[in-house]
């Protein structure tokens, strides 16, 4: 998205597939080596980092077959608890090229700092009639865990870069909305809807833009009459971005700020700002945002071990680690969750089509 993304999201890509940008769970075989190598955090924290169906252009990978084929714990809300409370998709791209590469010496590594973690799902196609089945597949399947779901079909996706696509206007994305709320079911489970919606709407004349901000407030509150248990976090971008007065401004236009319709903001989405520095701008965005004391924001410390490039690269960049592994238990301030939401390993767009899975840049991750 030329200079825009060169200069603000600088790394944002998810990392898309149809459930786009978002990973992966390890079977069981591959689950017993979660523990064996510490994936270490953007703050030095978490060990040590030297051990060895999608929509054309979308981040993340294919997107989940129907079923034929934590956030910072608050008053009265289910169970706290961290990674173990969070959904690994064993569909995602890492884990199918774990299992199917145990022969390759950069295996084990992979199968345990990426495809062990619990990762986002993407979905981005925007064809209504499949969806529910498809969210459904997820949710029912993650039993009392906790999945975290990317809605990511917002018409003019993109604004026609790499990731473009979308439903073909706001009519149908309506209705592809209420379709991937009625697979949502009863239990908690985390939605991050459309990243780059708000963040990237300076592409979109005036009216345009609050057009797609009606559409996003709608989208929340449809969520969440479906399903109450669910989170939903809209796009906070992130901090080397908009100004975070700004991007409040814009997030409250889009619904952000009630909650009928959030729980909070979301950052960093295929970035690789550090946390510590993406805290402090969501609480600032959160505090311009106003709305209940109670909404909060929510990081993708996916990529984020490292920091962010110097000179502002956003695609596939050298040098990046993955970070925090995911949580729902950050024991931060209005921070309320560390997740996964771009999955580590797909390209941006440079190291192979967008969404689709590098080995060999999953390893670079990996080894940090």
């Amino acid at each position: 998205m030329g200079e825009t993304r060169a200069r603000g999201r600088g790394g944002r890509r998810r990392g898309l597939g149809g459930v786009t940008a978002t990973a992966a769970l390890l079977v069981a075989a591959v689950g017993v080596l979660a523990g064996a190598v510490a994936v270490a955090g953007d703050d030095g924290t978490g060990g040590s980092r030297s051990g060895t169906g999608a929509v054309e252009g979308s981040r993340s990978g294919p997107e989940p077959p129907g079923p034929a084929s934590s956030a910072r714990p608050s008053p009265g809300r289910p169970g706290a608890g961290g990674a173990d409370r969070l959904f690994r998709y064993e569909g995602a791209q890492a884990v199918a090229w774990v299992r199917a590469h145990g022969d390759d010496p950069r295996q084990p590594l992979i199968a345990s700092r990426i495809a062990a973690r619990p990762t986002a799902v993407w979905f981005t196609d925007p064809r209504p009639w499949a969806i529910s089945a498809r969210v459904r597949a997820v949710t029912s399947r993650a039993g009392d865990r906790v999945p975290v779901l990317v809605a990511y079909a917002i018409p003019n996706r993109d604004c026609g870069g790499p990731s473009r696509g979308g439903a073909p206007h706001l009519a149908a994305y309506g209705q592809w909305i209420k379709r991937f709320a009625a697979g949502l079911g009863s239990r908690e489970v985390v939605v991050i809807l459309e990243p780059d919606a708000v963040a990237l709407a300076d592409c979109l004349s005036p009216g345009e833009r609050s057009r797609r901000f009606a559409a996003l407030a709608r989208a929340g509150r449809v969520l969440k009459r479906a399903n109450p248990a669910a989170r939903v976090y809209h796009d906070g971008g992130h901090s080397g971005w908009h100004r975070a007065e700004r991007q409040a401004a814009a997030l409250r236009r889009a619904g952000a700020a009630s909650p009928a319709a959030s729980d909070g903001v979301f950052t960093n989405v295929s970035n690789f700002h550090r946390t510590a520095t993406e805290a402090a701008y969501a609480r600032r965005v959160l505090a311009a945002l106003g709305g209940p004391r109670g909404l909060g924001a929510v990081i993708d410390t996916s990529r984020n071990g490292n920091g962010a490039p110097a000179d502002g690269q956003w695609c596939d960049p050298a040098g990046r680690s993955v970070g925090r592994p995911p949580t729902l238990r950050t024991g931060a301030a209005r921070i309320d969750a560390y997740l996964w939401v771009k999955l580590p390993g797909e390209s941006d767009g440079c190291r192979g089509r967008p969404g689709t899975f590098s080995p060999a840049y999953a390893y670079d991750l990996a080894r940090g």
